[in-house]
């Protein structure tokens, strides 16, 4: 179960993390402007914003839940491709916008502040729902994969609740946490989980008869190595390679890795050192 719940724990946390933190900087942002009075407002949004990413999340069950089967395996197929491509763009846009995010939603609430509350409300929710519904259709797509159905969920809420204490420190100023370096190596081992997911996604759309190839494997060690054995189970949970896999799997999974983390660990321009500093509650304020 914890092989399967490490994917869910770590795109719980991140995200967790990052839609804290816009919400750590929005109440900040009220308390120096001594408006703390408007900080219900930003609580609906967010309630707004979770509900909204809860709805989708049980839209695509049952959706996926009552389709005859090879509808279900070429729905799981193109939300795997879509939950790859999400995924991909938020951690580039997270190694790109960390040290202007502050900035940026402090202007924006600027402008709220002199405008209505519902101007308010919606600030905080379309901060929030991006993260929400990238978490609901990632969470949901690894649930697919799992061989343990009731591991995403608990790993989804641990890392949530580990991010809300996060968030906690931070905003009370009672813990430093070095925000560039976290995003980028939980960002480096979301591509690689991202990649099993393209590849149970190419494999979902094989077995549906949508993209050919099904029975042509790359290598097919089942006769050597048993599915069921825990080792084969946390690799499968957490890399998504399994004991037998089609030569395109394989091919989209290397396809996809190579690339994109070559760019991802590539330096990248930083407009001002601040953007690695460690961050506290100071930069929240």
């Amino acid at each position: 179960m914890l092989s399967d719940a490490f994917p869910s724990f770590l795109i719980g946390l991140r995200e967790g993390l990052e839609a804290g933190l816009v919400v750590s900087i929005l109440l900040a942002s009220l308390a120096k402007a001594g408006r703390k009075d408007r900080a219900g407002s930003v609580w609906l949004g967010v309630a707004a914003a979770a509900a909204l990413s809860l709805s989708f999340a049980a839209v695509l069950t049952f959706t996926s839940a009552h389709l005859p089967p090879k509808a279900q395996d070429v729905f799981g197929g193109v939300m795997a491709l879509l939950a790859v491509t999400f995924v991909t763009t938020m951690v580039f846009w997270m190694r790109r916008a960390s040290a202007s995010m502050s900035g940026d939603l402090k202007a924006k609430l600027a402008a709220a502040l002199g405008a209505s509350t519902g101007m308010l409300v919606f600030t905080a929710f379309a901060a929030v729902a991006r993260e929400g519904l990238e978490t609901a259709l990632f969470l949901w797509t690894t649930a697919q994969t799992a061989h343990e159905k009731s591991g995403p969920g608990i790993g989804a809420v641990a890392g949530i609740a580990v991010a809300a204490v996060l968030c906690w420190g931070l905003y009370h100023r009672a813990l430093k946490l070095n925000l560039a370096r976290f995003f980028k190596i939980t960002g480096f081992v979301l591509v690689v989980i991202a990649a099993g997911v393209l590849a149970y996604g190419l494999t979902d759309l094989q077995e549906s008869g949508a993209v050919g190839g099904f029975t042509s494997y790359a290598w097919d060690l089942t006769a050597h190595l048993d599915p069921n054995a825990w080792y084969s189970q946390v690799v499968a949970g957490t890399l998504n390679l399994t004991p037998k896999m089609t030569w395109l799997s394989v091919v989209g999974y290397v396809a996809y890795l190579a690339p994109v983390m070559f760019f991802y660990l590539r330096p990248a321009a930083m407009p001002k050192p601040v953007a690695a500093a460690a961050v506290s509650c100071t930069h929240l304020t």
